[in-house]
């Protein structure tokens, strides 16, 4: 195998199939924090996010590239295939900050032992995880 990186000078960027854009870009930006970089003809957004690119976007059918892929919002909010984790210094604290914004928790944060953590939603079903960690 060869050594040389297909990925030099190149950022990743996660797809997030929304229903409602705006309600969406209200939510990562005034709940979460995300600063938007780009709009492109009201139905995408590119939003920053902790050094991380998110790109929102409407449900689409197949096109050339992607015969077999249909783009959809998540259809149960309860069966995950993707989540995100966000490691936070104090989990209270950051529960506290985000629910007062507007967050949906699942629970109010749960310690496991040196671990603790909560989840919530964004409008489509998306699932956050803000965790504390002392080791």
């Amino acid at each position: 195998m060869t050594k040389a990186n297909p990925f030099q000078d190149s950022a990743l960027t996660t797809i997030l199939v929304v229903s409602d854009l705006p309600k969406s870009k209200a939510f990562y930006e005034y709940v979460l924090g995300a600063s938007i970089f780009r709009e492109y003809g009201g139905d995408s957004i590119v939003l920053e996010f902790l050094g991380n690119w998110i790109l929102l976007v409407t449900k689409g059918g197949p096109t050339k590239d992607k015969p077999n892929a249909e783009f959809l919002p998540p259809i149960d909010k309860n069966k995950v295939s993707h989540a995100f984790t966000i490691r936070v210094k104090d989990c209270q604290n950051s529960y506290e900050i985000l629910k007062a914004r507007g967050a949906k928790f699942i629970t109010p944060p749960f310690t496991n032992g040196a671990e603790t953590r909560c989840f919530f939603h964004d409008p489509d079903g998306h699932l956050f995880e803000i965790s504390e960690y002392r080791g």
